[in-house]
């Protein structure tokens, strides 16, 4: 890595960082160059204001381009590769603060947050699609498999009940938030995995 790239990945880390800990309107720009150690003139350098940084964060850090979805197909068994993407998806939400708090704080008073989202919503349909058709063994139309994966989304990003949800993670649907939930707390995933391979001519193992 240069060290050009170095530095902006540093300012992007610290910008994660505090966004999450402090929410994006109360972070300041100099406390974001003072922990990523950047002078505060390359930070403007690379993201001329607060609101370019945050959307840079959003678009590099909240993408599915880099899962494996060949390590999620279970061959002749759709239910099972359904569950698989959705434990990997929460599995990536955990580990980033972009996915797991950030976006979810932010996207209501930001629009490009939620035009992000948008496009992360069909992402992640389409990841879905692909494990699920690469698992079905007999011919299907791919019309099929696009409503079975629509439905599996809908499912597996439903927000909890108002007073079940965290206050900064709480899903909005109208806005497109996407959370996705813990497949522990959600006791019928196998059930709902196997209605939806059922569907598609697939008896459930």
């Amino acid at each position: 890595m240069t060290r050009s790239r170095q530095s902006r990945t540093l300012i992007l880390d610290a910008a994660e960082r505090l966004f999450a800990e402090r929410g994006f309107d109360a972070t300041p720009t100099a406390a974001i160059a003072e922990l990523a150690s950047v002078p505060k003139g390359l930070l403007f350098y690379y993201f001329p204001s607060k609101t370019d940084l945050l959307r840079a964060l959003v678009a590099e850090r909240l993408d599915l381009d880099a899962v494996d979805t060949s390590a999620l197909v279970a061959t002749g068994d759709p239910a099972r590769a359904l569950l698989n993407v959705t434990r990997r998806l929460h599995e990536l939400q955990e580990e980033s603060e972009v996915r797991r708090v950030i976006v979810w704080r932010e996207h209501r008073t930001h629009p490009e947050v939620r035009a992000r989202l948008r496009d992360y919503r069909r992402q992640l349909q389409s990841v879905v699609e692909r494990v699920l058709g690469a698992s079905i063994l007999h011919p299907i139309a791919a019309h099929r498999v696009r409503v079975a994966a629509a439905a599996w989304v809908a499912i597996i990003t439903t927000p909890p009940l108002a007073e079940d949800a965290p206050d900064e993670t709480a899903g909005d649907a109208g806005d497109g938030a996407v959370a996705v939930a813990d497949p522990a707390t959600i006791g019928d995933l196998p059930a709902l995995a196997d209605l939806i391979s059922a569907g598609l001519g697939t008896p459930a193992a």
